[in-house]
C-alpha cells in the first residue's frame, strides 16, 4: 500500500470537520482533522520534505505556507503555526492519535495565545544625529568642542581625539539608557516580549541607520493600538526610526513545529 503522510500547517480551535479549499502547497486542498474541541490543518502528502534547489519556488511555497496559516487565523481565531515543511507519516487517523496524545498542552497554548498575534518592533537610530544631539546637551563635551575649535589643528588634534572617545562613550551610554527605555515600555503594553539576538533582515529604507533594539511581540487585540501610538512617538523623535510589522500568527510564542 502506498504512503502517505499529513503536512502540518497549525492547530485551531475547533470541533469541526472543514474544507478549506484548495489553498495549500502546490494547490493541496487543505482540511481539519478535529479531535475533541482542537483540530490540526492539514493537507495530504507523500511523507517526504519539500524540497528544491529553486529559490524562487522555495520562496513560493513558504509564502503558500504563511497563507494557509493567515486564512486558518481568520477563519479560528488564534492558531499554533508550524514550521514550514513539518510533515507526519500516516494518515488522519493517526493525526488524531497526535491531537490527543498533545491534548492538555495544545489546548492549553491556544488558550494562553487567544485574540493574541505576533508583531516586530525594530528601533533604529542616526549615528550623527544622536552625536549632535550629545553634543549640544552635554555641558562638558560642547565645553571641550569649543576648546578645539580656537586652537590650531595641531593643537586641537589631542583635545579632538580625546573628544571623540568621550563622545563614543557618551553615545553606548545613551543608547543603553534609550534601550532599556524603550524594552521597558514595549513589555508594558505587550503581553509577551523576546528580544531578537540574531541580526533580522532590514529593509533598504533603514540601511543608513544602525539598529538600536528588536522585539518580537506577543501582543492582544486590545492593546494593539496603544503600542502603536507609543511607538509613534519614539518614531517622532529626531534621530530616531521604528518599523513596525505585522500581524502574524505567533511564531515566536509556540513550542510547536520548531525547527
Amino acid at each position: 500500500m502506498e504512503e502517505t503522510g499529513r503536512y502540518l500547517y497549525s492547530v485551531a480551535r475547533t470541533r469541526d470537520e472543514v474544507r478549506l479549499g484548495v489553498i495549500g502547497i502546490e494547490e493541496s486542498p487543505v482540511y481539519t482533522v478535529p479531535f475533541q474541541d482542537i483540530a490540526a490543518v492539514v493537507h495530504s502528502c507523500q511523507p517526504v520534505p519539500y524540497g528544491t534547489k529553486d529559490q524562487k519556488l522555495a520562496e513560493d511555497w513558504i509564502l503558500e505556507h504563511n497563507y494557509v496559516i493567515d486564512h486558518a487565523t481568520k477563519r479560528f481565531g488564534t492558531v499554533l503555526p508550524f514550521s514550514f515543511d513539518a510533515i507526519v507519516r500516516g494518515d488522519d487517523e493517526v493525526i488524531k492519535g497526535w491531537l490527543a496524545e498533545n491534548y492538555e498542552m495544545l489546548s492549553t497554548e491556544l488558550h494562553r495565545v487567544k485574540d493574541k498575534d505576533e508583531y516586530s518592533v525594530q528601533i533604529f537610530y542616526d549615528d550623527q544625529k544622536l552625536k549632535s544631539r550629545l553634543l549640544e546637551s552635554d555641558p562638558g563635551l560642547k565645553a571641550l568642542k569649543e576648546k578645539t575649535e580656537g586652537m590650531s589643528p595641531g593643537k586641537a588634534y589631542l583635545l579632538s581625539r580625546n573628544l571623540d572617545i568621550k563622545l563614543k562613550d557618551g553615545l553606548a551610554l545613551e543608547l543603553a539608557r534609550l534601550g532599556v527605555q524603550f524594552g521597558k515600555m514595549v513589555k508594558e503594553l505587550s503581553d509577551e516580549v523576546k528580544a531578537d539576538e540574531r541580526k533580522t533582515w532590514v529593509p533598504d529604507k533603514y540601511k543608513d541607520k544602525k539598529m538600536l533594539a528588536s522585539f518580537s511581540c506577543l501582543v492582544h487585540h486590545d492593546k494593539v493600538e496603544s503600542l502603536g501610538l507609543a511607538l509613534d512617538e519614539i518614531n517622532n523623535m529626531d534621530g530616531l526610526a521604528v518599523r513596525f510589522t505585522g500581524p502574524w500568527a505567533p511564531f515566536s510564542f509556540t513550542e510547536i513545529g520548531r525547527s
